[in-house]
């Protein structure tokens, strides 16, 4: 699973408009993720039971707030930001942190910007980090605890052996969800074998497809988070998270088609605005099927037992080496899955992506896929 970068790409990340607070947690927090410099630094702040005030990048809005101190512009170590946390006053990186440009600085926010804050240092860290845009670290003595300021939010740093015993957890119950989530797809690609899919088998298997996904970002976070102490857990979560985005991409274009009518609206633009929906339900309304339904555009109105026909996407994506243009072109030419079922070699010649060779493969799989559904769901 790809991790956050750290550094400048994470500042631009922090600062980045219309990012979303999940996002903008885990940006802030890789920064001081494990394994880094700077947490190594902190780290040794918090050991020697001494307070500090870090601020993650310069620019002229810093340079105002800052009175005082002394510049140093000198390569970051973590020795060196602990020695300088002992003297008063705040100390100021550059946003890759990999320069120490000020420290002993007295930091003058403007007063009037809002702070839920009592600590002195944690109220002045609030009020920078919303005047000037950068991540503020603010490192309590008697708490010995760390707090992270960005964009109006305060994260403070959980200790990595409770963060390991969450994202444990959380792969568990990613686990059982899959599971459930395979028989929902095995389940589904029989009906639509027979022609006998209804509102309800649709929805029940986008429902368990943004389960799984939620229980995704939750371990996402907690692996950015952890940084290198993450161990062998982004393998695992990769493992059981294999296909499942693909999946749902192809779920909802099957089940979309009369939106492509919409003026302008590309083929794929139904199925993003359903994969919108789906996300943005509330939990109550995911365990909802008929809510379910609605956000990705077969309900309410329509009853969870009406028969709904695919187009043929996901029984085309369990082809293994089909070229997406072919599969797409299958489906513009045919126009259902039960059509595509039908057709011979010779038919499915008429595509212009799709040559003899071709035209044999697909033949074959559409058989071998019906075959083995139909024989799981009777065994």
């Amino acid at each position: 699973m790809a991790r956050l970068p750290v550094g400048s790409e994470v500042m631009r990340q922090v600062l980045a408009v219309g990012i979303g607070r999940d996002e903008r947690r885990r940006a802030a927090l890789s920064v001081v993720a494990p394994g880094t410099p700077l947490r190594d630094g902190l780290e040794r702040i918090v050991h020697g039971n001494t307070g500090a005030l870090i601020v993650l990048g310069f620019d002229p809005i810093v340079g105002e707030i800052c009175s005082g101190g002394f510049e140093l512009n000198v390569g970051f170590a973590a020795t060196r930001l602990r020695e300088l946390a002992k003297m008063d006053g705040a100390i100021v990186l550059d946003q890759a942190c990999t320069q120490i440009l000020r420290a002993a600085v007295q930091l003058i926010p403007d007063p009037g910007l809002p702070t839920s804050e009592s600590g002195t240092r944690h109220r002045t860290a609030e009020r920078v980090s919303r005047q000037t845009g950068y991540p503020v670290i603010a490192v309590s003595k008697s708490m010995r605890t760390v707090a992270v300021f960005t964009a109006g939010e305060r994260y403070v740093l959980e200790d990595s052996a409770a963060l390991l015993t969450r994202a444990h957890q959380a792969l568990a119950t990613l686990e059982r969800y899959k599971h459930r989530l395979d028989d929902a797809a095995a389940a589904l690609t029989a009906l639509e074998i027979e022609d006998r899919a209804a509102i309800a088998d649709i929805a029940r298997l986008a429902q368990r497809l943004e389960m799984a996904s939620r229980v995704t970002e939750e371990i996402a976070g907690c692996l950015v988070e952890l940084g290198t102490d993450a161990g062998s857990i982004g393998l695992q979560l990769e493992e059981l998270t294999a296909g499942t985005s693909r999946e749902r991409e192809l779920l909802l274009r099957d089940y979309r088609p009369a939106a492509t009518a919409v003026c302008g609206a590309t083929p794929d633009e139904p199925a993003h605005a359903a994969d919108r929906a789906l996300s943005g339900l509330s939990a109550d309304d995911l365990v909802d099927l008929p809510s379910v339904a609605a956000a990705i555009g077969l309900g309410p109105a329509a009853g969870m037992d009406e028969h709904v026909s695919p187009l043929g996407h996901r029984v085309l994506g369990q082809i293994p080496r089909l070229p997406q243009a072919a599969a797409d072109g299958l489906v513009a030419e045919f126009g259902s899955l039960q059509k595509l079922l039908s057709a011979s070699a010779q038919d499915l010649r008429r595509v212009p992506a799709i040559d003899a060779g071709l035209a044999s493969r697909v033949r074959e799989g559409l058989s071998r896929i019906a075959e083995s559904a139909l024989l799981e769901r009777y065994q």
